[in-house]
């Protein structure tokens, strides 16, 4: 593990044009260790621990402007001129976040189980979201307590021990604060009226089972981008990537090669 005035992050391969992982609200680093291990053979692969996760310098206020601007900042510091982002999930938004507010910075997105926007319009099943999410907190019990039961309700039915193993552990870490912040962040994500203006390639990844990100979701997010591919992974749940590492790393393999 590295660090630079505040990020934690692993840094893998080299590239002239990086790719930057960045993870969801119950995981860090060692969510895309798949890709870290594989993809690190022929390009620079970098995961960074968002700001509050697995020792990251926590942010004052969380919001998507702020968390891309300390994104931005991280890519400059580590002195690189242009990346390819790869997000899930909550990292996929930031992506495209990314894309909008920092263009000459972004190269492709690669957005794995996630949407435009949160959630339809209605601002009940917001409120109802963040109840859900944070009233087990309010009554006592733990992010660790919280993981055992969660994980398991966002993957897909093939999913191995380890993989199982590893995003509770990685949940569990995330510290209660850090956790609450990033879930009122969530809800407020809106680039649906957006996406159809986006200029650089992107890769679209849904899982089957995904119920966080559905994959008709995706599917019609893609439609929209103007230079887009869709791929749906049979078998995985929300976190694709981590379940199904060898279709992932096939598809962004190739992605990534045709865009070279």
């Amino acid at each position: 593990m590295k660090e630079i005035k505040g990020i934690i992050y692993e840094d893998r391969g080299l590239s002239e044009i990086p790719i930057i992982c960045l993870h969801g609200i119950g995981g860090d680093t060692t969510s895309f260790q798949p890709q870290l291990e594989d993809l690190s053979s022929g390009s620079r692969i970098i995961a960074w621990n968002m700001p509050g996760y697995g020792g990251s310098t926590p942010l004052n206020e969380v919001s998507f402007e702020t968390l891309a601007r300390k994104l931005r900042d991280f890519i400059i510091d580590l002195n690189i001129p242009a990346v390819h982002l790869c997000g899930q999930s909550i990292g996929g938004m930031l992506a495209l976040e990314m894309a909008f507010v920092y263009p000459k910075l972004i190269t492709s997105l690669a957005l794995i189980g996630t949407t435009p926007a949160f959630g339809g319009k209605d601002e009940t099943f917001k409120e109802e979201f963040i109840n859900a999410r944070l009233k087990p907190l309010d009554e006592g019990k733990t992010i660790k307590e919280l993981s055992e039961s969660f994980i398991r309700q966002v993957v897909g039915p093939q999913v191995s021990d380890i993989v199982l193993e590893s995003a509770k552990k990685s949940m569990a870490a995330v510290p209660e604060k850090t956790y609450r912040d990033i879930i009122n962040c969530l809800v407020k994500f809106n680039r649906r009226e957006d996406i159809t203006s986006l200029k650089v390639p992107c890769c679209i990844i849904s899982g089957e089972f995904d119920r966080n990100a559905p994959a008709k979701t995706m599917a019609r997010m893609a439609e929209k981008i103007p230079n887009a591919e869709y791929h749906e992974i049979r078998g995985a749940g929300h976190l694709i990537n981590l379940e199904a590492g060898d279709t992932t790393n096939k598809i962004l393999s190739e992605f990534y090669r045709r865009i070279e």
